[in-house]
């Protein structure tokens, strides 16, 4: 044997799939005698290193059964670009050797992901298209700190582990490697061997950006760094005044059942452009908000248990499909928001659930890495490099897609030790406390990086409990958020909306109570899909009564709810009084729709609403103020009547708000109001186009200078059964200058 050959212990554990460092072995290495180059080509009879051209540079000796192959050439550089021709019985092939080619990830690389800072991490991890040193191929980058052995494997290799055995960065624990003559479309995922020795199940990519259609679990290679934008008036007027400030009713949409094609099967994210966002921009509504759009395996966890990350879902197409969804959005005026989920994880064994053999996303502790509600992993929010990964995430899909916020799910697991765990199950912090500071501070990173790299966009938090500062900026102690849900505002009015109107006068507070902390928040009111399923029924069938007063009373809620301070949210198919719980195996009931007036009439209020509530500024631009907000009628409880006044900016005229929930008309109802003369009814929810009796106020009201309720004037008014009424303040037009008389006299001569 000459020196320059492997030593025999070295080839097995090559072959074996279990060498140290398989760059040091294979690929073109200097040594006295002359350049040697080692190469694994399975089901090769013989090899030769061969110039571009097809010159032979060395003829490359069999060293070992399974297709290890090494040879000497004298003299030759090591740095010379080489390809490798193997023959066997079937015929002849050249390729490039991947063990020839350097690094495709650099020391800032490791530097940036330790210190847990790396802001495009998804530009260096996962599977890229690129040209590396004058080849075309994929460089493929994981993080395994843990394993012994990481591979890449997929029918380019033949799902072989030893062919395309990655380089170990030490520093940091990622493996990388260029594959040449690999291209887009390629399902691929990592073979790893555990720091024990154990062949784990295969592993689809954390930083995958497509992945196979369920049930098969593969990544595939994908760029989403070349789509056509066509949205830039879209993206330049978001950063244009506070999010507060604006008007935004959101649209809460499942993709996979909001309408369904032939046979039941999913809709295109194509026929969705076409589909809804043109629905979604005729009803008014701001922004269109998407249950989790990242891959995962379960249909029925409507997108809440996530394994792909970084890849919009297959069912509805690639990720190309995706971007022209959002783009068709953005040029129709909508805002598009994700359903994000950084509070936990699936267990499937091709996930990050032991990624490399032991706990790594998941914190090492069962009482701080596992989710008993969900039976679910929960990251390790203290260990930067995961935290790394889910703030790269959360500007992946800001950058990548131009998505205008994310919507962020069940923050209150994140926050407290003891989140639906009972005695003996959690342990406190030292100092007793039960909020868990290592997820407070990535949700308080996560917020000031996504605000400082994305000017416009807004992070809203589904957080169900009184922690405080929620949507506080970071500074003063907040979470940074920009927006959080009101849930108690939700179950408090779904509560009082479902009682017989005989019994509400005994739970006036449910309506007034939510005023007491209105603005300590800047809240989203959400209607939303976790409202109408598991045998909550819908929002039409909690309503008491016969037909014509359930649909009255939803109308009358929508008028509330639409005129309360705060953002709106509402989720598909209640827009139009869907009666039956949602599913997501199938399509909403659009049936419906051509079934008498009601749905339809139901459907044409919310459209009303999210039209004149863009449209006014009176009752968007201070939702998060209380100088926006002043009670009138708050202590009728006997007569179950609210009353309240929006304000906007200065000039801006203001809008009375009067909610009757019973079914009694009451034709002279007095109320104050804040300055005599016309109010013109904008809205009536008892209106006959939606389906209501058609009592009101002709139009408009005249107020006179008798104070009523603490304000100086005041006017009767007629309270349709079941109904919301909005009056705006109309100033009396200014008289035209002498001169303008003159002339419009002279004319009229």
């Amino acid at each position: 044997m000459y020196a320059w050959q492997a030593p025999d212990p070295e080839v097995d554990a090559l072959v074996g799939g279990h060498h140290a460092d398989p760059f040091a072995l294979l690929g073109p290495h200097e040594a006295s005698e002359g350049l040697v180059i080692r190469a694994f080509v399975p089901y090769a009879a013989s090899l030769e290193a061969v110039e571009a051209d097809g010159t032979v540079i060395a003829e490359l000796a069999r060293r070992h059964e399974t297709g290890l192959f090494e040879g000497l050439v004298p003299g030759r550089p090591a740095w010379a670009r080489y390809r490798l021709r193997a023959r066997n019985a079937g015929g002849e092939w050249t390729l490039d050797d991947p063990y020839s080619f350097g690094p495709v990830l650099g020391p800032m690389d490791d530097y940036l992901l330790v210190e847990g800072t790396h802001k495009a991490l998804y530009e260096r991890l996962g599977a890229h298209p690129c040209v590396h040193e004058g080849v075309e191929g994929v460089r493929f980058a994981v993080w395994a700190p843990n394993a012994s052995r990481v591979s890449v494997v997929g029918d380019f290799n033949q799902w072989d582990g030893r062919r395309h055995q990655m380089r170990k960065r030490v520093d940091s624990g990622l493996w990388e490697i260029f594959a040449p003559g690999v291209g887009e479309g390629t399902i691929y995922k990592y073979e790893i061997v555990a720091a024990d020795g154990r062949l784990l199940p295969l592993k689809a990519d954390p930083f995958g950006f497509r992945g196979e259609f369920r049930p098969a679990t593969g990544s595939i290679v994908a760029r989403t760094d070349n789509f056509e934008w066509h949205d830039e008036a879209h993206i330049a007027a978001r950063s244009q005044g506070a999010a507060r400030e604006k008007p935004m009713a959101i649209y809460e949409v499942h993709l996979g059942s909001w309408r369904r094609g032939d046979w039941n099967r999913f809709l295109t994210y194509d026929e969705l452009a076409d589909q809804l966002v043109g629905y979604a921009a005729w009803m008014g509504f701001t922004h269109i908000e998407l249950l989790p759009v990242s891959e995962h395996p379960l249909d029925a966890s409507w997108g809440y248990q996530p394994i792909g990350l970084f890849a919009p879902t297959s069912r509805f197409g690639d990720p190309a499909g995706f971007a022209r969804f959002v783009d068709r959005a953005h040029q129709a005026g909508l805002s598009v928001i994700l359903d994000w989920v950084p509070a936990h994880f699936p267990t499937d064994i091709h996930g990050l659930a032991h990624f490399d053999g032991g706990p790594l996303y998941e914190h090492s502790n069962p009482q701080r890495g596992f989710h008993p509600d969900w039976n679910t992993a929960i990251y390790d929010f203290g260990r930067r490099e995961v935290a790394n990964m889910l703030i790269a995430n959360a500007l992946y899909w800001l950058d990548r897609f131009h998505i205008d916020g994310l919507r962020v799910d069940a923050v209150a697991s994140m926050l407290y030790l003891d989140y639906s765990r009972r005695h003996g199950e959690w342990s406190p912090n030292p100092d007793g406390s039960n909020d868990n500071k290592d997820a407070v501070a990535f949700l308080q990173r996560a917020n000031e990086t996504i605000y400082a790299e994305h000017p416009g966009t807004v992070v809203i938090a589904e957080e169900s409990t009184s922690w405080a500062g929620v949507s506080a900026p970071v500074y003063t102690g907040g979470l940074g958020f920009g927006f959080k849900w009101n849930m108690g505002w939700m179950h408090d009015t779904l509560d009082y909306m479902s009682l017989n109107p005989v019994y509400r006068h005994w739970h006036h507070d449910k309506i007034t109570f939510g005023l007491m902390y209105a603005f300590t928040e800047n809240f989203v009111l959400p209607l939303s899909h976790d409202e109408v399923v598991h045998g909550k029924g819908t929002v039409l069938s909690r309503m008491p009564g016969d037909d014509w007063q359930r649909f009255a009373t939803v109308r009358a809620y929508y008028g509330l709810m639409w005129a309360y301070p705060g953002k709106k949210l509402l989720f598909m198919g209640q827009e139009f009084a869907q009666r039956d719980e949602w599913s997501e195996e199938r399509s909403l009931d659009w049936h419906l729709l051509d079934m008498g007036p009601h749905h339809r009439g139901t459907q044409l209020l919310v459209r009303d609403l999210n039209h004149l509530y863009r449209d006014t500024v009176t009752l968007h631009a201070r939702d998060c103020e209380p100088e926006g907000f002043r009670w009138v009628v708050v202590e009728d409880a006997d007569q179950s009547v609210f009353a309240w006044l929006r304000f906007g900016r200065e000039g801006d005229a203001p809008v009375l708000v009067v909610a009757n929930f019973t079914p009694v008309p009451r034709p002279n109802y007095r109320i104050g109001l804040p300055q005599g003369g016309r109010w013109r009814e904008i809205l009536n929810t008892d209106s006959h186009v939606y389906g209501g009796s058609g009592q009101g106020n002709l139009g408009a009201v005249t107020a006179g200078d008798i104070p009523s309720h603490g304000l100086p004037a005041s006017a009767e008014i007629v309270l349709p059964p079941l109904a919301t009424l909005y009056l705006q303040w109309e100033p009396d037009p200014a008289p035209a200058p002498a001169k303008a008389r003159r002339t419009v006299r002279k004319q009229a001569q």
